[in-house]
């Protein structure tokens, strides 16, 4: 079984990846796919919506006689990023509540 995540959620996860580096699209969807399953058809209009929302930017860097586009997270993106962080923790501890009975705090402390 899979879980289905949200729009929101999908944007914090690129965002939060760019926050640490900047990426081209094949590796940033390599990464994604360490934690979820994503498709490069399924992150290419994620990544126009966020550069269309200025939550990143993109520039152009010659490899091996082509041009990689690369994504960087703007400073609009990082306080986007920091409005999903702070959705993600309020809605897992809602869950963790749901699933265990307890709070975070009470789950790892």
């Amino acid at each position: 079984m899979k879980i289905q995540i949200t729009a929101d959620l999908l944007d914090g996860l690129v965002l939060a990846l760019l926050d640490r580096k900047d990426y081209y699209g094949y590796s940033l969807t390599q990464d994604m796919q360490q934690a979820i399953s994503i498709s490069e058809s399924t992150m290419y209009p994620v990544l126009r919506r966020l550069k269309k929302n200025e939550f990143l930017t993109t520039y152009d860097k010659p490899y091996q006689g082509r041009n990689r586009r690369y994504y960087q997270i703007t400073d609009a993106g990082r306080e986007h990023l920091s409005r999903v962080r702070k959705m993600w923790v309020d809605y897992k501890g809602s869950l963790d509540e749901i699933f265990f009975g307890k709070k975070e705090e009470e789950i790892s402390g």
